[in-house]
């Protein structure tokens, strides 16, 4: 498979990713674009041996961090978030717009973690080589990142207050 073909082939999981990271679309698309131009100019470097995508992660994950650093995160009022497509039932809406919310409340290092083993279902090794940590890290990262997120869920007040300082 040539170099087009492996990035063509990782694209959406890298939109997914960028989606659940930055919350705009227009933000992800920018993200992918940076990611994929990065790793184009960087091609030389990918050891062929490896996975392509934890290499492509980590690429994004840099990028994501070094924006976020360079600009100041903002709240965003309701009306503001991330429109959540709603399914038929009116349920499940609100049940999404419920686990966004509350992705938005867990640290950056927490909701990274949980969104690469739950949604990309990348595995322990591949996250910790796409973050940069010891795979110790992403174990303990993703056992507080899913013990908030069932708080949050739960409404427990206790887990949000540890957000909000």
């Amino acid at each position: 498979m040539n170099a087009r073909d492996a990035l063509l082939a990782e694209i959406p999981r890298l939109r997914r990713y960028a989606r659940a990271l930055t919350g705009q679309a227009a933000r992800a698309d920018d993200l992918v674009q940076d990611t994929l131009e990065r790793a184009l100019a960087k091609w030389r470097f990918w050891q062929r041996e490896r996975n392509l995508r934890p290499w492509l992660f980590a690429i994004m994950h840099n990028l994501h961090v070094d924006q976020c650093r360079m600009e100041r995160i903002e709240y965003r009022p309701d009306d503001e978030l991330p429109e959540v497509v709603q399914r038929a039932e009116q349920q499940d809406g609100l049940e999404l717009r419920d686990l966004d919310r509350a992705l938005d409340l867990l640290p950056l290092e927490q909701r990274e973690v949980l969104l690469l083993v739950a949604l990309e279902e990348l595995s322990y090794a591949d996250v910790a080589i796409a973050l940069g940590i010891p795979q110790g890290t992403v174990m303990s990262r993703l056992a507080r990142a899913r013990t908030r997120l069932q708080q949050i869920l739960n409404g427990e007040r206790t887990a949000l207050l540890k957000v909000v300082k």
